[in-house]
């Protein structure tokens, strides 16, 4: 007898439906499992025949095939057992198929028959949607991602004994939804903010201004400066994300296996800061199996590289197609799999090898030489990608003891918020979703500069050694300074101030 039952499984951020068909025949006991399994997928025989013992359910006699169609696309992951057991007993009479073609069933079974959370749900429970599925039955521990999907019943199960009998009509289900307005609501909060920084009042400013515009950002400052301190609050003070942009960064937290359990949307923004020796696939994504990676788990966020010289300079240059065009495509014999990766960079350095080259209470002990040939270990076309370069001295004690109330993220991201609505207004229909991604001819038409402007643009790259590239980027910032200010003309004082988070290219700075 023959049964078929549909599932899921994950290319990318994006699922596909998997149809799973079950044949019973006559002949030697045997299990054949074809469609290009992967490993996982081929154990999995043992697992579903125990669980479904152990349920109270006869497993069937003689040759048992299951076939995983489209055949041409490897499956992976335990998320099939649950189908398969499904259609075995089906295809064994012990079952009714009534419900079996308008579900979408997906989970890892234990050996005693429960279900087990497994890895996308959410992008599963989008695509069954997409495919006009009256519904989808997933494990208990992943109800909360399914549930925020509107326009498809998500039924939960703990075991095959319980999804047996709601599919027979014995014991209902109830279906579980979720309000996303609610997930926003109790979820959309940080733990830190911008009042508990001490003085770097200069230091503040260049961060509004990234977030402001998308801008990519680097600090450089000697040890204990707050530079850590100021980048784990850049998230606080980024408008907060729509429910398309939560999804999204739901999506591939749930494909690389981040979300909490119970946990519905990933609400806030994130924050992910990976140590220095991450390898290539850690922080692009890749891998035998592709995964996401840093750079993609960033995505709507914010990615933080501490200590950016002590990367492998082979793992910092792979970031430059990602900041360039906001995804990542992994290409293997398989086929290409693409990652979203739009997100605002912060990096953070040293001045020198010692650190104390711009303090002025240590003595910086480092050579010319030395400080050159440690600045050089960051490219200049990974600068070149970074708008934003500033200096963060070290706090002076008064600032530390002072009693001065700071700004909270509260205010700045209001600030932040209206400077966002600016540029998506000036960018109506155009796909540009911060100054920070403007193209040479945007720049051309909404970056326009009077007279004193152009003087000073001028002198900055010929006099002060500011490099030919820092130009595109000095004229984003001062947009984004201009929006700040809701100055429809970018005025001398905006380019005055963009030209100073040039750090870098000055050719005296060192």
């Amino acid at each position: 007898m023959l049964a078929r039952v549909c599932s899921a499984a994950v290319r990318g951020v994006d699922a596909y439906t998997v149809e799973i068909e079950v044949d019973v025949s006559g002949g030697l006991p045997a299990v054949v499992i074809v469609g290009l399994p992967d490993t996982a997928v081929r154990e999995s025989r043992d697992r579903v025949k125990t669980a479904i013992q152990n349920s109270g359910f006869s497993y069937p006699d003689g040759r048992l095939t299951v076939n995983l169609a489209p055949a041409d696309i490897k499956k992976e992951g335990p998320g099939f057992e649950l189908p398969i057991a499904v259609g075995i007993l089906a295809a064994a009479g012990q079952i009714s198929h009534s419900l079996l073609r308008e579900l979408l069933f997906l989970g890892e079974l234990a050996l005693d028959g429960s279900v087990r959370p497994v890895r996308g749900v959410l992008p599963v429970t989008l695509a069954a949607r997409r495919e006009g599925r009256r519904g989808i039955v997933v494990p208990a521990g992943n109800v909360a991602e399914a549930a925020v999907v509107k326009g498809i019943e998500v039924y939960p199960v703990d075991s095959l004994a319980a999804l047996v009998k709601f599919i027979d009509g014995q014991e209902p289900i109830s279906a579980v939804s979720i309000e996303p307005g609610e997930v926003f609501n109790r979820s959309r909060h940080y733990a830190v903010d911008f009042a508990d920084v001490k003085g770097q009042a200069y230091a503040k400013r260049a961060l509004e201004i990234a977030a402001a515009g998308g801008h990519n950002i680097i600090m450089i400052g000697p040890p204990g400066s707050g530079k850590t301190m100021l980048a784990k609050r850049i998230p606080s003070i980024i408008p907060d994300m729509t429910l398309e942009e939560a999804l999204e960064t739901t999506a591939i937290h749930s494909i690389a296996g981040l979300l909490d359990p119970g946990m519905s949307l990933v609400a806030a923004r994130p924050f992910r800061s990976p140590h220095h020796s991450v390898s290539d696939a850690g922080l692009v994504g890749g891998g035998t199996h592709p995964r996401p990676g840093e750079v993609s788990l960033a995505h709507n966020g914010t990615l933080f590289l501490d200590e950016l010289p002590e990367f492998k300079r082979n793992v910092l240059e792979l970031m430059r197609q990602p900041m360039e065009d906001g995804c990542v495509h992994i290409s293997r014999a398989i086929g290409t799999i693409t990652y979203p990766a739009r997100f605002l960079l912060a990096a953070a350095m040293n001045p020198c090898p010692c650190g104390f080259f711009t303090d002025s209470h240590r003595r910086c002990r480092c050579t010319p030489s030395q400080i050159q040939g440690y600045l050089s270990k960051v490219s200049g076309p990974l600068l070149d990608r970074i708008d934003i370069h500033v200096e963060v001295p070290a706090v002076k004690y008064r600032e530390l003891v002072g009693d001065a109330p700071a700004e909270g993220s509260g205010a700045i991201r209001a600030r932040v918020g209206a400077a966002r609505e600016r540029q998506l207004a000036r960018f109506t229909g155009e796909r540009i979703h911060a100054n920070a991604a403007m193209t040479h001819r945007q720049i051309r038409a909404h970056c326009r500069l009077d007279a004193e402007g152009q003087e000073l643009l001028k002198m900055a790259i010929t006099e002060l050694g500011l490099s030919a590239r820092a130009y595109d980027r000095v004229l984003k910032v001062a947009r984004t300074i201009a929006d700040l200010e809701a100055s429809d003309a970018i005025l001398p004082e905006h380019v005055s101030e963009a030209i100073q988070y040039r750090v870098l290219d000055r050719q005296l700075w060192v």
